[in-house]
């Protein structure tokens, strides 16, 4: 099995730049991706408003992930849709990841179309379009593994229908989804959750490969009630695959699939002693490879310092002061529109390499201006022209924004210079 098509990736350096890459400077438009970066470019000649990726830090989240799954004896199948860019797909399947992990159809047709071999899509597959792809594709390549969930018996006799019009083939893998009160999507007790597999047992078209389920629906905190809640349901996840082994329900080696980018370490602790000849356990978080200075930053277990070296926001905005209507308001040109705001504001952290006083807050975001508020500053601590870097939080909101992201060698570099760019399909 390919676990990707590396001339399709590869593929992307000739693509050609142009005024359709925001913020990309007009010296580079008519220029491919491969002979910029040949003319070793520097961040300073990019425009503003700007999101950059830090090789450095990439690297090293790649590489801590890794060989934490690894010691933890579980796989990962990162979640995909966080980045969309198959570029950082190839590298975290090349630093040993199991599969890719995708929430459409249509990101699992993307994925496909660079050769990924193995995808986990965590969700329904319900769409008769998404489903006879799905379908056609697995009988095209005996190699290719592709999973999708399911969580009623309604949605098993859809798929089936669905099936059983298009053209004979090897049965499509479906994982049982279970959920928890007040969560997602999911069969809300196991009792549910046996009926759908027997229906998935009953049918010609699908095969039970697994269960499933999501736990960071149920909590987004380390409360003690939410901590219970995480763990209670993963109780649940691991019992429902302990009932259906022992029954024999599986025709095969099964896979049990847990884990967001909040809670990895309760997931390995609840999951992990699953793990056998015949049982995976795959853990799916996404949010580790460019993490951020927010949400994840405050939640993970996984982040310096509380583990050394720790995850490390690999991403960052860049915004220039392009208004100060009032003593301490500076407004910026970059907002809705290029950095994320739905798991908390932007943090300013710089300008020119100096700290900004932590008194310093974003209080707003317009569609494309920030509005950044700092006591007892007045003009001359932060002139029109000042370029601020900031803190962001949620890469998957964050990347959405963005077509294309130059990758910088250093955030800390005095002259941080441009090596990569990253394309982003959303």
């Amino acid at each position: 099995m390919n676990i990707i098509d590396n001339d399709v990736v590869d593929a992307l350096a000739d693509t050609v730049l142009g005024p359709q890459d925001k913020s990309v400077p007009p010296a580079a438009w008519g220029r491919s991706v491969r002979e910029y970066l040949g003319t070793a470019p520097e961040l300073r000649q990019w425009q503003t408003p700007l999101l950059t990726l830090d090789r450095g830090r990439l690297d090293a989240n790649l590489a801590l992930m890794a060989e934490w799954t690894a010691t933890a004896g579980v796989a990962l199948a990162p979640h995909g849709k966080t980045t969309m860019a198959p570029q950082l797909w190839r590298e975290q399947l090349m630093a040993g990841s199991w599969a890719i992990t995708l929430a459409t159809g249509w990101q699992a047709q993307l994925a496909r179309s660079f050769g990924v071999g193995r995808i986990m899509l965590a969700n329904t597959l319900l769409d008769p379009v998404g489903l006879a792809w799905a379908a056609a594709e697995t009988a095209r390549d005996a190699a290719f593994e592709f999973y999708c969930w399911a969580d009623s018996v309604a949605t098993v006799e859809q798929m089936d229908a669905v099936l059983r019009a298009t053209p004979p083939g090897p049965p499509l893998r479906v994982l049982v989804e279970l959920g928890g009160p007040h969560g997602r999507a999911g069969a809300r007790t196991r009792t549910e959750a046996h009926a759908v597999a027997a229906a998935l047992r009953a049918s010609d078209r699908l095969t039970l490969a697994g269960v499933a389920g999501y736990e960071g629906a149920l909590a987004h905190d380390r409360s003690t009630a939410g901590i219970a809640a995480v763990r209670g349901y993963l109780g649940e996840l691991a019992a429902l695959h302990t009932e259906l082994a022992a029954a024999g329900a599986y025709p095969g080696p099964a896979i049990v699939t847990a884990g967001g980018s909040a809670y990895p370490e309760m997931v390995v602790e609840e999951l992990a002693g699953l793990a056998d000849t015949t049982t995976t356990v795959v853990l799916r978080s996404g949010a580790y490879l460019v993490h951020d200075d927010g949400f994840y930053a405050g939640i993970s277990p996984l982040t310096a310092p509380a583990v050394a070296p720790g995850l490390r926001s690999a991403m960052h905005g860049w915004a220039r002061v392009v208004s100060r209507p009032e003593p301490e308001l500076a407004l910026l040109d970059g907002g809705k529109r290029d950095f994320p705001y739905d798991e908390g504001l932007p943090v300013p952290q710089s300008v020119a390499g100096t700290p900004l006083p932590t008194a310093a807050v974003v209080t707003a975001l317009n569609d494309q201006h920030t509005f950044l508020r700092i006591p007892g500053a007045g003009p001359a601590e932060l002139p029109v022209g000042s370029i601020v870097r900031l803190g962001l939080s949620h890469p998957c909101t964050a990347f959405d924004k963005w077509r294309l992201i130059p990758v910088i060698d250093s955030v800390e570099a005095a002259t941080p210079r441009v090596v990569d760019l990253i394309r982003t399909y959303f």
